[in-house]
């Protein structure tokens, strides 16, 4: 199948129930849902743009990449950190609607070019009290991307999965706080760190879609955070 059909038919697993267990660190990202603030974010996959994957390995898919912004580094929650365009849902506003709004606010795409495939299971960012519902697109109609407020993001780039899948690229992200010790999967791309909620989703995401290649979860990368 092509990677379009493979994210369609994790959905249509989602919704029917039949998926199978996610990635046991997706069951961490828990928050008290009646207490929460709710937010979506867009997980946009589209055909690797002209700049070519950085990885010289045949891994698959090797035509595809995805949609991610580094927020700015003078915010207070979350600075720096390598994330989904997306944000709050406001009132009477759906997951959906959501995350495309918030997508064009902080990257400028113009979002009649995502074809929307579905959602997956809520996810809870404990850190900022937030349920997120993640909304996977196709971008069938690829626009240019910007940084439409450098007060909110540093960045915006679409990175190719093929490097995010490349073993050497991937790294166990650590952080110390309050005496204790948190990790998760990570992966080193361009010039940046993707890690934390970020990169859990997106590796129990590959997992799921059977894309993963095997790498050395022993290999950590300290964060100072």
């Amino acid at each position: 199948m092509s990677a379009r059909e493979d994210l369609a038919e994790l959905i249509r697993r989602a919704e029917t129930g039949t998926a199978g267990p996610p990635d046991p660190r997706w069951a961490a990202l828990t928050v008290d849902a009646a207490r929460a603030r709710r937010a979506a974010v867009l997980m946009l996959f589209g055909v690797l743009d002209d700049v070519p994957a950085e990885s010289g390995k045949p891994l698959a898919p090797a035509d595809l990449d995805v949609l991610l912004l580094e927020r700015a580094h003078t915010l207070g929650s979350h600075p720096g950190q390598v994330a989904f365009p997306g944000g709050g849902i406001d009132r009477g506003e759906t997951p959906v609607a959501a995350a495309l709004r918030e997508a064009e606010e902080e990257t400028g795409l113009d979002s009649g070019g995502v074809e929307v495939l579905g959602t997956l299971q809520d996810l809870g960012l404990a850190h900022s009290n937030f349920l997120v519902t993640p909304v996977l697109g196709w971008w069938h109609a690829p626009s240019p991307v910007r940084v439409v407020d450098y007060a909110e993001s540093a960045q915006v780039f679409r990175i190719p999965v093929r490097d995010l899948l490349d073993p050497d690229n991937r790294v166990m992200a650590t952080v110390h706080r309050a005496g204790r010790t948190f990790d998760s999967p990570a992966f080193t791309v361009n010039g940046v760190v993707v890690w934390g909620f970020t990169g859990i989703v997106l590796s129990g995401l590959f997992d799921q879609l059977g894309w993963s290649v095997p790498w050395d979860r022993n290999r950590l990368h300290p964060m100072g955070v």
